[in-house]
């Protein structure tokens, strides 16, 4: 499996592309149903971050992945809402996965956030897959959603992971 994307492929704003050519890419990479999953219950009644969400392209300019954030907030005990950047869904398509889009995805994605102020990223996925950019689910473990979840899937990226609360219900970010 190559690291790295095809010299052919290309990087471009997701905006930029027909939203049913999207939502056909996540039916192809996840299946029809995937409305149903909990990711989609944190992120419900908000839209997706334009700067932080791109398509990859083949030499054909054809769409093969997509990579979606979203405003989501982890509640504390207080009520007192903490607001993060969920990414994800990442997809590209079946026959098309290990060849190093999704990682270039991730890292277009990652790299779009302002330094200056990072508010930290979530995200439920694979913990050997996300460790490269240092997701790690040490600090969620108190955390909870609004659905079923595998707790050790559920992996946060943090300059200074003192500051998040250490239990919390995770929503959208209204």
């Amino acid at each position: 499996m190559s690291e790295t994307v095809p010299d052919t492929a290309t990087l471009i704003p997701l905006d930029n592309v027909d939203p049913a050519l999207v939502e056909a890419l996540l039916d192809r990479a996840f299946e029809p149903e995937r409305h149903k999953r909990t990711a989609y219950k944190v992120r419900e009644g908000t839209d997706w971050l334009p700067g932080l969400s791109f398509a990859a392209l083949d030499s054909d300019e054809m769409l093969v992945g997509s990579i979606q954030c979203w405003p989501v907030a982890l509640t504390d005990p207080d009520g007192r809402a903490h607001p993060l950047i969920m990414v994800g869904p990442v997809a590209v398509l079946p026959e098309l996965q290990g060849q190093g889009f999704g990682k270039a995805l991730v890292s277009a994605s990652l790299a779009g956030i302002d330094a200056r102020a990072p508010l930290p990223q979530v995200l439920i996925g694979d913990p050997d897959y996300y460790a490269r950019w240092s997701f790690t689910s040490e600090a969620t473990s108190g955390w909870s959603l609004p659905g079923p979840f595998a707790q050790h899937r559920l992996l946060v990226r943090s300059e200074n992971p003192a500051v998040l609360p250490r239990e919390g219900m995770l929503g959208p970010w209204l």
